[in-house]
């Protein structure tokens, strides 16, 4: 934490973060562009936040794009705001931003946490239906190959569709899938109006991808979840809903159980991140 703090002191870096809050995954020349810091510079300071965990990084190609990292500041948030203060705080701050901000189109959710696990053992929560039932209450069905279905049931209800496929799987390293088909069944289930539910179903269907890299005797995990046009409703949802599947993934793996019951998550907070 004391790092966080540290990185988060100097304004410069803040504004790197505004930068990346405002557009996720730039170059670091991107990232130059108006600035009157020297390249040099900016590459130092986006140093220094990474080794924070405030940003990730991820190559793709021969481009090497930056992502704002969420965790660390999450964790700030819950140790010194009351839980009974939060809804509070993030009105406030909504409101700030609305009245301040123009709207800007977030095409991603990228967050990265360190699990005490190995890499073989983080795939197997990943992808083994009575892992992810316990800490995210969704079971899979598919042989996670590249091109096979996922077949997806939550609390009882199957979401099946053609389109919900396996992008890329490399064991131990890379998985990435599309995401659900917003169904009716799914969203009585989940109480989800059917304004919500539509709206959802119009948008581009979305992914989300897993990279895993050992980092000693811990893992990397960082979660891209992209595919998302402007105004998306899904990456709201998703965008509340994943850092609680992700503290829910990593206190199973670290502890050998699942959060408190008032904090479990399930399905229907992922997708139902604005109620």
């Amino acid at each position: 934490m004391d790092d966080v703090l540290r990185a988060l002191a100097d304004p410069s870096r803040r504004a790197l973060l505004d930068r990346l809050d405002q557009r996720a995954g730039q170059t670091l020349r991107e990232l130059c562009t108006g600035l009157s810091m020297t390249r040099q510079s900016v590459s130092k300071h986006l140093a220094v936040l990474e080794a924070a965990n405030l940003i990730t990084t991820v190559w793709r190609g021969r481009e090497k794009l930056h992502f704002l990292n969420p965790a660390p500041i999450g964790e700030i948030a819950e140790r010194w705001i009351d839980r009974y203060d939060q809804q509070r705080v993030h009105a406030l701050t909504d409101l700030k931003k609305a009245l301040e901000e123009p709207a800007v189109a977030k095409p991603a959710f990228v967050y990265t946490t360190y699990i005490n696990t190995t890499p073989q053992r983080l795939w197997q929560a990943l992808t083994d239906p009575a892992f992810t039932e316990r800490y995210w209450g969704v079971a899979f069905q598919t042989d996670w190959s590249t091109g096979d279905t996922v077949v997806i049931t939550v609390d009882g209800v199957t979401i099946a569709d053609p389109a919900q496929v396996v992008l890329e799987s490399e064991p131990y390293r890379l998985l990435s899938y599309t995401w659900h088909s917003f169904t009716p069944e799914w969203a009585a289930n989940g109480g989800h109006s059917e304004q919500d539910r539509a709206r959802m179903a119009a948008e581009p269907r979305s992914k989300v991808a897993f990279h895993l890299d050992e980092v000693g005797p811990l893992v990397k995990l960082t979660v891209i979840h992209d595919g998302f046009g402007g105004d998306s409703l899904v990456l709201k949802s998703v965008s509340t809903g994943w850092p609680q599947v992700l503290s829910n993934l990593k206190t199973l793996l670290e502890t050998g159980d699942v959060l408190p019951t008032g904090a479990a998550v399930r399905q229907r907070t992922l997708e139902k991140g604005q109620s």
